[in-house]
């Protein structure tokens, strides 16, 4: 069950609450939980009170995706809503199927588009699993089992089932899914580098006032023995070079926020068209070309399946703009 305190009038700010987790929101990462529960809250305030540290679960601070548990306590603080706001009703996400991989009765694998957030939150309204439960109404579940950045295209994981959630969410932890990538990078890639061991650390940049840690997240490589380092493996495979590009088979050992993006970068071979930690004037040109996003793009994929256990491989082929710009063709999946 869980305990809400309702607020007390338009303006007004309501005090402390105290949610409990049930069953049925286990696994929930915790922005998605408290934007289910907190009905009528923006979700950048959600995303603001996060982040600030003032959401506690269990009375520890907790990051966006924290996974939260049956029996978690999960304290709200006094939220403060302007009559505009609550006045505000959000518009509901449209309808969308998107190209469907595999799908049964425990999962769904859908070749995301690039532009496409996979999720609502941080100015954006909505993303692949809003869109996707208002094109099937009558899905009972539907959770994403992992993430893709905006502007990444390919193989996306939802699970239709609550079983299916945290057994396919225990092999991405464990590292027991095989995942490759397909990246574009400026300039020729030593075949010897096959290997980056790297710490990364999660930032934000200054907001448009200057407040310090206001504004966009960031990711950069830090020393070793940096306190606030995540240790970051990626391996990386030279599939073709072209005249002044190569492109790589990228698998990464760790599932860390902007990971290929940061170690390609960090080695002087940013991806191209990444606006984040690419080159500017490279990007400028490629643009010019009909390059119009970052050439990023999850290519292949295995897991066991949840229910069965069986080995399962898929394979998203390039979408046709980053195709064009590099090919790569390879035998369908065993």
């Amino acid at each position: 069950m869980k305990h809400i305190i309702g607020d007390k009038g338009p303006g007004a700010a309501s005090p402390v609450q105290t949610l409990q987790v049930d069953d049925e929101s286990a696994g929930q990462r915790l922005d998605n939980f408290l934007v289910r529960h907190l009905k009528g809250v923006p979700k950048t305030h959600v995303y603001r009170i996060i982040r600030s540290g003032e959401v506690r679960v269990n009375k520890g601070r907790a990051a966006a995706d924290t996974r939260v548990e049956a029996g978690d306590a999960v304290r709200v603080p006094p939220i403060r809503l302007s009559e505009r706001a609550e006045a505000k009703k959000e518009r509901p996400a449209p309808p969308r199927e998107f190209p469907i991989l595999f799908e049964d009765e425990h999962l769904i694998a859908l070749d995301k588009p690039a532009g496409v957030a996979v999720h609502g939150g941080s100015g954006v309204s909505f993303g692949v699993i809003e869109q996707l439960r208002q094109a099937r109404p009558d899905a009972k579940f539907l959770e994403l089992v992992h993430r893709l950045d905006r502007e990444t295209s390919g193989i996306l994981l939802v699970a239709k089932r609550r079983s299916a959630l945290t057994r396919l969410q225990t092999q991405f932890r464990e590292r027991e899914t095989g995942k490759i990538y397909l990246a574009l990078v400026n300039g020729h890639w030593p075949a010897k580098r096959k290997v980056i061991d790297a710490p990364l650390h999660k930032y934000l940049l200054a907001g448009t006032d200057g407040t310090p840690g206001a504004g966009e997240r960031r990711v950069r490589v830090v020393a070793a023995d940096d306190p606030d380092g995540m240790r970051a493996i990626t391996l990386v495979r030279v599939a073709r070079h072209l005249p002044e590009a190569s492109l790589l088979e990228v698998t990464i050992k760790t599932g860390r926020t902007h990971q290929i993006r940061v170690h390609l970068a960090s080695q002087g071979h940013p991806i191209a068209g990444d606006d984040k930690y690419g080159d500017f004037s490279v990007n400028k040109a490629l643009h010019k070309a009909g390059l119009a996003r970052m050439f990023l793009h999850a290519w292949r994929l295995q897991f066991n399946h949840p229910a069965t256990g069986e080995r399962i491989e898929l394979l998203a082929p390039l979408p046709p703009d980053l195709h064009a710009f590099a090919p790569h063709d390879a035998p369908a999946p065993v």
